[in-house]
């Protein structure tokens, strides 16, 4: 898959996405704790020497997320635990652009994603960093999709998995994690209650938690939908993106890639406003964008249809915003009503069937162009991330 004779990782260290306080690569990292300051930060990866890769040794790599080897943390390429994933296809809305006279409308197509969703990115890399770094024994809390994801990349590299997940998720990601051999564990309540179960459970075992944000390697997988953008879009990015958001991972980890790439010399000129998507039924991005509330500690949710949006406090909160505020771009929600209409709406105008988190895309792009936030002749690129087959149970 990989040669490795041209290939050299480029990660230099970790750093708090906060204080910048630098953390070594070759042990085993979580967050940072900010001694004394009581609150916690993600860990970035940082890379030296970019400006060294060229983007022309690419079109003689394999079609995934890891022809971009250079700007990954994994050291060894026999370290690699890949399923195939990446190089997902972007693809022109042409109906619907003309339905509601969007010209440039956009779409990249998460679902053919190993195990169906964009999880598939960020577990195959923080996999690929467990194995280089000897882990056998993890853990994670889930709304669905990162647990299935989990599972199966844990099952390829002969580690362990348990996953925690709301006993109401839809059975198919309960089937998926047995078949692949986790440990399944069901909470009555949302992915904030079974974080709560995790850190329970790994004060009495040692496992290490694969949390979104809480490491720091699912990030970079995630990052690699910003790579592929560019590189689809022959290095000029659009105008506007719009994610839909709950951990909020592919959205910082997009934009990181930007910078990556602007560093390397790949792209240049203005970056693309960030425009987050949630469900009213949990908005606490929205809330905290808006100044409705201080943060999101606290905030009350209810369940969703798009399970992977009913996060009520996302543990990167303070670096969504950041994304937002630093592109220019905007947080905003849509009902479930709205949401299951696009699903629909995808489906029958351009033979696409969407999670309902990407359901939320087409009314958010709506709003958007109605507020005058965006204007209708923008290139706009929206992101689906994942498969609405695996949520049958929630559209019935």
């Amino acid at each position: 898959m990989l040669k490795t004779d041209l290939l050299t990782s480029h990660i230099t260290h970790l750093e708090c996405a906060v204080s910048k306080k630098k953390y070594s690569h070759l042990e085993v990292q979580t967050y940072c704790t900010n001694e004394g300051q009581g609150w916690k930060s993600p860990l970035y990866a940082k890379y030296g020497s970019l400006y060294r890769i060229s983007k022309s040794l690419l079109p003689d790599r394999a079609a995934s997320l890891w022809r971009y080897f250079e700007f990954l943390p994994v050291l060894n390429p026999e370290n690699v635990v890949s399923l195939g994933e990446g190089f997902t296809p972007i693809l022109q809305l042409s109906n619907l652009g003309k339905d509601h006279e969007i010209p440039n409308l956009y779409l990249k197509d998460e679902s053919l994603n190993p195990t169906g969703s964009f999880k598939a990115r960020g577990q195959s890399v923080a996999v690929s960093k467990m194995k280089e770094l000897g882990i056998q024994r993890c853990i994670v809390p889930t709304a669905g999709n990162a647990g299935g994801a989990l599972a199966a990349y844990g099952a390829k590299a002969n580690i362990e998995v348990i996953v925690v997940m709301p006993r109401h998720t839809p059975e198919i990601f309960k089937q998926e994690c047995q078949y692949f051999g986790a440990k399944l564990i069901l909470v009555d309540g949302l992915i904030s209650d079974c974080g709560r179960v995790v850190a329970q459970m790994r004060e009495k075992e040692d496992y290490f938690d694969v949390s979104t944000m809480k490491e720091p390697y699912r990030l970079e997988g995630k990052k690699t939908m910003g790579f592929e953008i560019a590189e689809q879009m022959n290095w000029e990015l659009p105008d506007v993106i719009f994610y839909p958001t709950g951990g909020g991972t592919g959205l910082i980890g997009i934009w990181k890639a930007f910078h990556e790439m602007r560093e390397a010399g790949w792209i240049k000129g203005k970056f693309p406003k960030m425009i987050a998507v949630q469900t009213e039924n949990c908005q606490p991005i929205v809330w905290s964008f808006e100044g409705r509330h201080e943060s999101s500690v606290g905030y009350s949710a209810k369940a969703s249809v798009a399970n992977g949006l009913a996060v009520p406090f996302p543990f990167a909160e303070m670096q969504i915003l950041q994304v937002l505020k630093e592109s220019g771009g905007y947080a905003l929600s849509v009902t479930e009503a709205e949401l299951l209409q696009g699903v629909k709406s995808f489906a029958a105008r351009e033979g696409l069937f969407v999670a309902p988190e990407g359901g939320t895309l087409l009314p958010a792009v709506k709003k958007a162009i109605e507020n005058k936030w965006i204007n209708r002749e923008d290139k706009i690129l929206l992101l689906n991330t994942g498969s609405a087959y695996k949520y049958a149970d929630n559209l019935i």
